[in-house]
C-alpha cells in the first residue's frame, strides 16, 4: 500500500497546482532553516520557481503574497494545452539546431546544459533524435510547457494578478 500511495502522490505532484506551491514551500523552508542556522545570504538567486523564493526572502513580497502568485501560477499552467520539458546535456546552439519548430530553450543552465519546453510530440521527436544521436536528456517531471510560446494566453490573467500584490524593492540583493 505504501508503494501505490508513494506512487500516486508522485503522480498528483507533476500536477503544477500542487508542484509550485510544494517547490515554493520547500525551497522557502530550507532557505529559513539555513538562517536558523547562522546562515546569512549576501545574495539570493533562483531560476524559475527559485526567483519566487529569492523575491520572497528579499523582501519583495510577502509569503503570503508568495504562494498566492505560485499557486495561481499552477493554476494557470494547467489551462495551458499539454506539454514538456527536457533537460538536453548540448550547447544552446545546437540543441537549437536540432529542435523541432514550435519548441522553445525554457533555460540555458550551463554552456552544455539547457532546457527544452513545448507540445509533448514535439519533445517526443526531439528526445527520439537525441537518444538516436547518442546524447544525455533527462524528462522534466512537470506536465507544463514551463518557458515557452504556449505560455502566451495565460500572460495576461497572471499580469492582472500581479497589480494587486505589493512588490518592495529587495533589503538583499537578488
Amino acid at each position: 500500500a505504501a508503494t501505490a500511495d508513494a506512487k500516486e502522490a508522485t503522480e498528483k505532484l507533476q500536477q503544477p497546482s500542487l508542484a509550485l506551491p510544494a517547490l515554493f514551500s520547500i525551497e522557502y523552508a530550507l532557505a529559513r532553516m539555513f538562517k536558523s542556522w547562522g546562515l546569512s545570504p549576501v545574495a539570493y538567486v533562483g531560476h524559475s520557481m527559485g526567483e519566487y523564493v529569492a523575491a520572497c526572502l528579499a523582501g519583495v513580497f510577502s509569503v503570503r503574497d508568495g504562494l498566492r502568485l505560485v499557486s495561481l501560477r499552477g493554476k494557470l499552467f494547467e489551462q495551458t494545452p499539454p506539454g514538456q520539458m527536457a533537460g538536453v546535456s548540448m550547447p544552446e546552439h545546437d540543441v537549437r539546431a536540432m529542435m523541432p519548430k514550435g519548441l522553445s530553450i525554457a533555460a540555458v543552465n550551463a554552456p552544455d546544459l539547457c532546457v527544452a519546453s513545448g507540445p509533448r510530440d514535439l519533445i517526443k521527436s526531439l528526445t527520439t533524435t537525441l537518444t538516436e544521436q547518442e546524447v544525455d536528456w533527462t524528462p522534466i517531471h512537470i506536465d507544463v510547457a514551463a518557458h515557452s510560446s504556449l505560455l502566451e494566453p495565460i500572460l495576461e490573467e497572471f499580469r492582472t494578478f500581479c497589480r494587486s500584490i505589493n512588490f518592495q524593492a529587495p533589503n538583499t540583493p537578488i
